[in-house]
């Protein structure tokens, strides 16, 4: 059996039905045909057979069916939406991933078991996105690392209170926007933009759990460790680095080739580059001056304890 994942260059397209190693499910490729059709000719092959290769013309190159779920031996499955998904055949799609009809996925792209790539999300090629990712109203740019876990495009928290006290939600509807060659750590969250894209610059690279509030930008070759928590609106220049746990308030800007020590806190807008810490953060000579004049203050109070 040919593998379902590379179509043969011919005029025929293939629907394998079976047990692919990591894989049992149905892949259908370019193909225009209606939902019903596919789903009684699958019924009526499929039922009383282990494996099966069915072929029809090629219709135009750019559409595909995943069939997330196939009990080959209940003959249940379940059809997502048809007609529209855009997915170049060199796509790698594990089992159980879901690919939204209204989705654009790139050529050379592996998509891991649980994914979801949502409507509005553009995928870019050679890019991997690893196992139960939650992708929404999003592009991710080319040769990008998606690690498990991360979701990008949802909601931002942003809300008000109206004349009778009560909180209403603020409208979220523009993009994020991950660039070229980026990495993303496990269980990261990118929101999406209210009154500005989200945007993460090209070979940026991100730890696990970061957040990163809507309406933010970062530049180019940034790197943010672990645990690190952006409030929305800020805006990070070129090659800046956050040592794990840094937290940014909302609507200040720092600026490029600025290193900020882990547990930092920027509160306020950062101008020159250099190496900050503290809470608030400070340049690091005068962090290192206030721990020690700290430490020796506490000393002289309690001398009994040193």
């Amino acid at each position: 059996m040919a593998s379902p994942l590379c179509p043969p260059p011919s005029d025929h397209i293939s629907i394998s039905i079976g047990d692919w190693g990591l894989f049992t499910g149905a892949f259908v490729t370019h193909t225009r045909l209606q939902g019903n059709n596919i789903a009684h000719l699958l019924a009526r092959h499929a039922l009383h057979m282990e494996s099966a290769t069915c072929s029809w013309f090629k219709e135009p190159p750019d559409f595909i069916l995943v069939l997330s779920r196939w009990n080959i031996i209940d003959g249940n499955f379940v059809l997502p939406a048809l007609d529209s998904a855009c997915i170049d055949p060199t796509v790698f799609i594990e089992f159980g991933a879901v690919v939204h009809s209204k989705s654009v996925v790139g050529e050379h792209v592996c998509i891991g078991s649980g994914a979801v790539i949502g409507p509005s999300v553009t995928v870019g090629q050679s890019t991997k996105i690893g196992y139960n990712v939650a992708l929404s109203n999003c592009s991710i740019g080319d040769s990008c690392i998606i690690h498990n876990g991360v979701c990008i495009g949802q909601d931002g928290f942003g809300f008000m209170v109206d004349e009778h006290g009560n909180m209403l939600k603020k409208p979220q509807m523009l993009n994020a926007r991950i660039g070229n060659h980026v990495e993303i750590g496990a269980n990261t969250c990118v929101d999406r933009g209210s009154w500005r894209d989200t945007v993460v610059g090209d070979h940026s690279k991100i730890d696990n759990l970061v957040q990163i509030g809507h309406n933010v930008v970062i530049g180019k070759n940034c790197i943010l460790c672990g645990l690190v928590g952006i409030a929305g609106s800020v805006t990070i220049g070129d090659y800046v680095t956050m040592g794990g746990r840094v937290a940014v308030r909302d609507h200040v800007s720092i600026v490029s080739k600025v290193r900020l020590a882990g547990m930092s806190c920027v509160t306020k807008d950062i101008t020159e580059p250099g190496d900050y810490g503290g809470f608030p953060a400070v340049p690091a000579h005068q962090w290192r001056r206030q721990v020690t004049n700290y430490s020796r203050t506490s000393k002289q109070r309690n001398p009994g304890n040193h």
